[in-house]
């Protein structure tokens, strides 16, 4: 599968994972693959994150062992606490050793955390730098630069690729049609969805779901 970690671009491969720091914007793509997708609080690996909190990976791809990868496919959120911090320190220390690291540019703050609890808010109905700035109180054209140097992308394109993330969710996972996937992602136009859709993911919605 596919995986952008803000302006980079991952392929990866079986027995090959990537860790994504909290704050950074990523996306992931396939049409046909198996994977795990783990979701945690950096706070169950404090110590690790507590020492790189300031920073991200140059590169946050990292190789599994059968061992590990094992063990990750077992977590579940009734798994005990030390079992859990066990497997997440090992991943941890892989991308330890394979990596440097680098600052987070400046601009990774307060607004930023502001901006992306909006889009996650209000992606599935309008939801335009017009909106954003009567809920955040700053001018439309300042987000909109201080969002693309921030990110390297448009407030525009997040937000299609947010809509989009909801939809493959939608896709794989209900009996909706695509207008209806299209419309509780905050389409108003079936036209619009399928280009977007093709654009981030390669195929078309319909496609998607008969491969998913």
């Amino acid at each position: 599968m596919m995986v952008t970690v803000g302006t980079d671009r991952y392929e990866l491969s079986v027995g090959e994972g990537i860790v994504v720091f909290p704050e950074q914007i990523h996306s992931l793509g396939s049409t046909k693959s198996r994977h795990l997708l783990v979701i945690f609080s950096a706070d169950i690996v404090n110590a690790y994150y507590s020492k790189h909190a300031s920073e991200i990976p140059q590169s946050g791809k990292i190789t599994l062992p059968d061992y590990l990868l094992n063990q990750i496919s077992l977590l579940e959120s009734s798994t005990p606490s030390v079992k859990k911090k066990a497997v997440l320190y090992s991943v941890c220390a892989l991308l330890d050793e394979s990596t440097e690291y680098k600052k987070r540019k400046n601009a990774e703050n307060g607004l930023l955390r502001a901006i992306f609890d909006f889009v996650e808010g209000n992606f599935q109905k309008k939801c335009t730098l017009e909106d954003l700035g009567n809920a955040t109180g700053y001018n439309r054209s300042y987000l909109s630069r201080y969002f693309s140097e921030a990110t390297n992308m448009s407030f525009l394109s997040f937000v299609n690729r947010r809509r989009i993330s909801k939809a493959c969710e939608l896709l794989k996972s209900s009996d909706k049609t695509v207008l209806e996937c299209a419309y509780d992602c905050g389409y108003t136009s079936l036209r619009s969805f399928n280009r977007n859709f093709k654009l981030y993911i390669g195929v078309s919605p319909k496609d998607y779901r008969n491969n998913a």
